[in-house]
């Protein structure tokens, strides 16, 4: 069963900045999102600039968004916790495949981090802000001339890292996402081994696919 999202009618009487410090209490920080970096980068960031003007009213929600016809924005509990495991921190370089509108990255950039926006539809990317890069091209490919990158960020869930953006990523470096296994979304954060995150899963969540990252299907005879 799917349900329509619509805005709930007390909370649009409500501020941007209000709707955003309850996001962070509320959606964040009930779930363990405790560090500090993370949380003010998101309580920073008007969410509602990086949505289209359609789903204003929505921006605070704790629900993925679906921005174009199979393209999402993360939910805020997800994009949150994946960037507090990753480990986010000031100076470092970090790649999100799939950035969309920008949200993402711009919670990052807010951080202090500079971070490379790839998209594969530029009609997406709503804007820039200091810190933050664009860039065009396929998301398989990653974006290897901003490499290499501290955290790689995947805007949706995916099945497999591709080899191209495997190679991107610093020896010390951590990729978050939220990995599909069957039915089943897991959200990791961490070193890559064999093309694989070698950590285990954090949380179970609910994320809607990043086109492009599954894997090869096998023929049946």
């Amino acid at each position: 069963m799917s349900i329509a999202l619509t805005p709930d009618s007390s909370a649009m009487s409500d501020s941007p900045a209000v709707l955003r410090h309850r996001m962070v209490q509320s959606q964040l920080q009930t779930v363990a999102v405790s560090d500090a970096v993370v949380l003010d980068a998101m309580g920073a960031v008007p969410r509602e600039a990086w949505v289209p003007a359609r789903l204003a009213g929505l921006a605070y929600s704790d629900a993925a968004l679906e921005i174009a016809p199979k393209r999402f924005l993360l939910a805020p509990m997800t994009l949150a916790l994946l960037l507090q495991h990753a480990g986010l921190a000031a100076g470092q370089r970090v790649l999100v495949v799939g950035a969309a509108t920008g949200y993402s990255a711009a919670v990052i950039a807010a951080a202090g981090a500079h971070v490379v926006a790839l998209e594969s539809d530029a009609a997406l990317l709503m804007g820039g802000v200091a810190g933050m890069e664009t860039a065009i091209g396929p998301l398989a490919e990653g974006w290897a001339a901003g490499a290499p990158y501290d955290i790689i960020l995947f805007e949706g869930a995916i099945e497999v890292v591709p080899s191209a953006i495997a190679s991107q990523l610093a020896a010390s470096g951590s990729v978050a996402a939220v990995m599909h296994e069957g039915r089943v979304g897991k959200a990791m954060a961490g070193p890559l081994l064999a093309g694989r995150i070698a950590t285990p899963a954090f949380l179970e969540v609910a994320a809607r696919p990043l086109p492009g990252f599954a894997k090869p299907r096998e023929f049946a005879f």
